[in-house]
């Protein structure tokens, strides 16, 4: 039987999925939103603070400056799509009609979130990127809420990106 399995994978190879997860799994935490939408501000902070060389400047400055806010773009957009990712597994997997019973602004928090992820990968904007990290602590509230446990916000601790994210208290 494995050999006919094996010659219809080759003959006709199965697509991938990525999931989290349809099984479902009962695992969910808004942890990593907020931990993507941190690293959101903290990427939108590298690229304002990076100094355009001068004109005169060599080849090589203007190299690590190119460098540099390519790749300080590049990882906000893949933390924006991270936070993203992580919201709408909340929203579709974990989230009930009686969470929306409970918390009414939850669907608008929601889809305000998801918007801010387009916007913060569109512009350099350090406003939106703190209106996301604001929008995941939200949902993270509630999450928590949902399960009957108190958060507390608490700084980051990571350094000159500052912010507070939340966390369940025990």
């Amino acid at each position: 039987m494995d050999r006919v399995f094996e010659a219809l994978d080759r003959a006709a190879p199965p697509s991938v999925a990525h999931a989290h997860c349809d099984i479902p799994c009962g695992i969910y935490d808004p942890h990593f939103a907020q931990i993507a939408a941190l690293t959101v501000c903290r990427m939108v902070q590298l690229i304002q603070g990076l100094e355009k060389p001068a004109a005169s400047a060599s080849k090589q400055e203007w190299d690590t400056y190119t460098m540099q806010i390519s790749r300080y773009t590049a990882v906000k957009e893949e933390h924006a799509k991270i936070a993203e990712h992580e919201i709408v597994i909340l929203w579709t997997d974990y989230f009930k009609p009686e969470h929306l019973e409970k918390h009414r602004d939850l669907h608008e928090v929601v889809w305000k979130a998801t918007k801010l992820t387009s916007t913060v990968k569109q512009q350099i904007n350090m406003e939106a990127a703190q209106q996301l990290l604001a929008s995941c602590q939200q949902i993270a509230e509630i999450f928590w809420d949902t399960k009957g446990v108190k958060t507390r916000r608490q700084p980051s601790n990571q350094g000159q990106v500052g912010g507070e994210l939340v966390y369940p208290t025990v």
